[in-house]
């Protein structure tokens, strides 16, 4: 079966702070699955949580056969342009805006997100979890604190009745 694309609207997909934070009109939201895709922590932050000096630790998306990654999909009206052009913005620190395959409860459809891929300016590599929060934990940008990131993205999913290990292990910590 074929993706589903529409001319009339557009399906943004969100996998982090765009889930509990879109900071942009919509005219419907579903929880959608991501398959062979899997969240890394693996992008340094220096502009929403963290600075420069001391970068925070976000999330992206790495290719990784057999995973899914649960999120949601933001409908907007097509083209959008101008949503489009502000979020490349939001999202700049390495990351690419990208054209993905998500699956809805109803449907299959391709979806926009942004990936930062291995090797981009601002890639880090995943640090060891306990190494991660403690970076997290010490982290704060323009955006707010490195924590908070994780423990909102954290309830938003579990609002969606989905769970990332990584980030329910990471949240875990975090709350110690």
């Amino acid at each position: 079966m074929q993706p589903k694309i529409s001319t009339n609207r557009l399906a943004i997909f969100a996998y982090g702070s765009l889930l509990y934070r879109p900071g942009f009109e919509f005219t419907g939201r579903e929880r959608a699955v991501a398959h062979g895709f899997a969240r890394s922590f693996s992008q340094a932050s220096p502009d929403h949580r963290g600075t420069p000096e001391k970068p925070g630790r976000v999330l992206t998306l790495v290719r990784a056969p057999g995973a899914s990654t649960i999120g949601a999909v933001y409908y907007v009206e097509a083209p959008a342009d101008n949503l489009l052009t502000e979020l490349d913005y939001r999202e700049r620190a390495g990351y690419e805006r990208a054209s993905i395959e998500v699956s809805t409860a109803s449907e299959r459809l391709s979806a926009i997100t942004w990936i930062a891929s291995p090797g981009n300016a601002h890639d880090v590599g995943q640090l060891p979890l306990q190494a991660l929060a403690e970076h997290v934990r010490s982290s704060v940008g323009p955006s707010g604190r490195n924590d908070d990131y994780v423990l909102k993205l954290e309830a938003t999913l579990l609002e969606l009745e989905g769970v990332d290990p990584l980030v329910s292990s990471l949240a875990a910590l975090l709350r110690r």
